[in-house]
C-alpha cells in the first residue's frame, strides 16, 4: 500500500467566545466513504479514495473546527477488493484502519495546531515538554 495524496476539501473554523478557564476539548475522526478511484487512465494500478472528517470542539461553545479531506492510496487489486467488500458493511480491516487514521491525523493535526495558534486557542492535545530531572 502506498500513499498517493492527502488533500483538504473543507476547513471550517468558528470561534464563538474567548477561551475560559474550565473547558473541554472533544475531537472525532470519521471515515465517510471509500471508493475506487481512477486517477491515471494509463496506469493499471488500482487506487482507493478515502473521504474523511475530523472535528474538534471546544466546549462550552467556545470554538468548533471541522476539516474534511480525501486520502488517495494505491494498493494491489486483491487488497482493494477486500477493503471495498468490508466497507460495504461499514467495517474496516484493523491494520488498514490504523494506517489511514494515522496518516490523516499526522497531516490534520499540523493544520489544526496552526489554526489554534492563529485564533489564540490552546492545542487540542498535550504537546510534549521538557521537565527538569529530579
Amino acid at each position: 500500500m502506498k500513499l498517493v495524496n492527502l488533500t483538504f476539501t473543507k476547513i471550517l473554523f468558528e470561534k464563538e467566545k474567548p477561551t475560559i478557564n474550565n473547558f473541554n476539548i472533544n475531537s472525532k475522526l470519521n471515515i465517510k466513504n471509500i471508493i475506487k478511484e481512477d486517477i491515471n487512465k494509463k496506469s493499471k494500478e488500482p487506487f482507493l479514495k478515502v473521504s474523511w472528517t475530523y472535528s474538534v470542539n471546544y466546549e462550552p461553545k467556545i470554538a468548533n473546527i471541522l476539516i474534511e479531506g480525501d486520502l488517495t492510496i494505491s494498493l494491489d487489486e486483491k487488497e482493494q477488493k477486500k477493503i471495498l467488500l468490508t466497507w460495504k458493511k461499514k467495517e474496516l480491516d484493523k491494520d488498514f484502519n490504523i494506517l489511514i487514521l494515522n496518516v490523516i491525523l499526522r497531516k490534520s493535526n499540523i493544520k489544526l495546531l496552526q489554526l489554534e495558534e492563529d485564533f489564540n486557542l490552546p492545542p487540542h492535545f498535550t504537546l510534549p515538554s521538557v521537565k527538569p530531572k529530579e
